[in-house]
């Protein structure tokens, strides 16, 4: 007699068990890896363990979390490409001399009458060329605060301006990480996001530039000498380096690229193909140079030229040009496929919708959801000390709601950055917090106040949600529409009904 396999049942699990793997997830990460220092990656799959656990128990097979997961991933698979071409293009611009060309002019236009706002300008303009704040203010920001110390300046003005910059272009670079993740987790566009961050962003550098030329102009005796460190970074990129206008072709491609609303790959691409052209004819390093660099980052045992000696340089000099490379985004894409394997687990149980659905039962506004966004991921950053974490798991939490009540994801990826990316250099304990004030040499409650960039996006971020200025409603015709339709539908309402 042939043997049937046996069905078990599939239950629903209490609140008690859904909200438990993500308390588990929060312990795990607020004491092991903020406190102890141990990996975030594995813990993340340690609470997907909890939750594989439980769904185990509730009757679900592994096949059935496996589905789940996949299913998580496959949805973010072409934003996750496009982190990994930005590596690749950010590889190439830097042997083809765009990003070095960008931070040499920025470093000239430094006039001390205007030292606190040239300071926010001109770390921002590099930290949307390099895509990285950390490297900004590691660099231009150190040289900068050289100069404050040079002019007889105040050093935490002038810190918070460097802050306040390098996070500006963290925030609307398309090569940044957390640019790039905010999209992937909230399910909305790259360059739709960057476009809408303006909303909040766009104000808020609005400000900063008014504050700080009004500060910077009543500064009095200030001199007028150019720190040697500075410089030296000029005249090493200046030798290392040919300008002239073709440099910044690449980035004319991709603002095109992003003006006209072009497929980001193609563009990232044609603008990377770009760049090596420039390295090659123009910078005189040879193809293989500019194939390495695209997928390992550049590095300065690529140059040959006569009388340059890599040994002899200042230490902000590889900071500043030893970046880029396919390779340098995996970190990142790795810390996503565990965030989203635990996500695909808790998925497969319905437990996310459970308690999302307790949560929400308070929320009855667009003001009061992405004010509980705002909320939700500054706890996780006071939990996690991680950034990415913090924009990745309430992303994933909060997807669903905001369709489901008609607003494009774009509010919740634009939300996840003003709440995320630029509260973490703020908040004392955070590595990011941490590397800011050490590498500035300024305490973070000194440099808090003038990092007006860091704070102010979230005051507009809820007085748009209060106004309803800002807020972009999912339309018929929309990419959204057809999901917006079905989350109400299996709740029994008819959104086509009505309209």
């Amino acid at each position: 007699m042939e043997k049937t396999k046996k069905i078990r049942e599939k239950k629903e699990p209490t609140f008690l068990l859904a909200v438990l793997p993500i308390v588990a997830m929060i312990l795990l990460l607020g004491i092991g890896y903020a406190i102890l220092g141990l990996s975030a990656e594995v813990l993340m799959l340690v609470s997907a363990a909890v939750a594989a656990v439980i769904a185990i128990y509730l009757g679900y097979t592994w096949d059935d979390i496996m589905d789940s997961i996949v299913s998580k991933l496959s949805k973010t698979m072409p934003a996750i490409f496009i982190l990994i071409i930005v590596g690749f293009l950010i590889g190439t611009w830097m042997i083809g001399g765009t990003i070095p060309m960008m931070v040499y002019y920025g470093l000239k236009i430094i006039n001390p009458s205007f030292l606190v706002v040239t300071a926010f300008l001109v770390t921002a303009i590099v930290s949307i060329c390099t895509s990285t704040s950390w490297g900004s203010a590691g660099t231009i920001g150190v040289a900068l605060m050289g100069i404050a110390s040079g002019l007889g300046a105040p050093l935490p003005i002038v810190a918070g301006a460097v802050v306040s910059g390098a996070y500006f272009g963290d925030k609307m670079s398309p090569l940044s990480d957390t640019t790039n993740l905010a999209p992937i987790a909230a399910g909305s566009k790259l360059y739709d996001h960057i476009a809408h961050m303006l909303w909040t962003t766009g104000p808020g550098f609005i400000i900063c530039c008014i504050v700080y030329t009004v500060v910077g102009m009543n500064l009095d005796g200030l001199s007028g000498a150019t720190p040697e460190k500075v410089s030296t970074i000029l005249d090493t990129l200046h030798q290392i380096f040919s300008f002239n206008p073709l440099i910044v072709l690449p980035i004319i491609i991709v603002l095109y690229g992003s003006i006209r609303k072009k497929p980001t790959i193609p563009v990232m691409l044609i603008s990377s193909t770009v760049a090596m052209f420039n390295g090659v004819v123009f910078q005189g390093f040879k193809l293989a140079d500019c194939f390495n660099a695209a997928i390992g980052g550049f590095k300065l045992d690529m140059i040959q030229k006569a009388g340059f000696d890599a040994a002899n340089l200042i230490p902000d000099i590889p900071t500043l040009l030893q970046r880029g490379g396919m390779l340098s985004m995996l970190s990142t894409v790795l810390i996503a496929f565990c965030a989203y394997g635990f996500a695909g687990t808790l998925a497969v149980t319905g437990s996310l919708d459970i308690v999302l659905n307790r949560i929400m039962k308070s929320v009855k506004s667009t003001f009061g959801l992405i004010f509980s966004t705002i909320v939700s991921c500054i706890t996780a950053v006071f939990v996690t000390s991680n950034g990415q974490l913090s924009i990745l798991i309430p992303g994933e939490m909060f997807h669903s709601t905001y369709v489901k009540r008609g607003l494009e994801p774009r509010n919740l990826s634009r939300t996840l950055e003003d709440a995320a990316t630029v509260i973490e250099p703020i908040t004392p304990w955070t590595a990011a917090d941490v590397y800011m004030a050490t590498t500035l040499g300024v305490p973070t409650l000194s440099y808090l106040p003038w990092a007006c960039l860091n704070y102010t996006g979230i005051i507009f971020a809820m007085i748009w949600a209060a106004t309803g200025i800002g807020i972009m409603k999912i339309k018929k015709g929309s990419e959204n529409y057809a999901e917006y339709v079905a989350l109400n539908k299996a709740d029994g309402i008819d959104v086509e009904a009505g309209q």
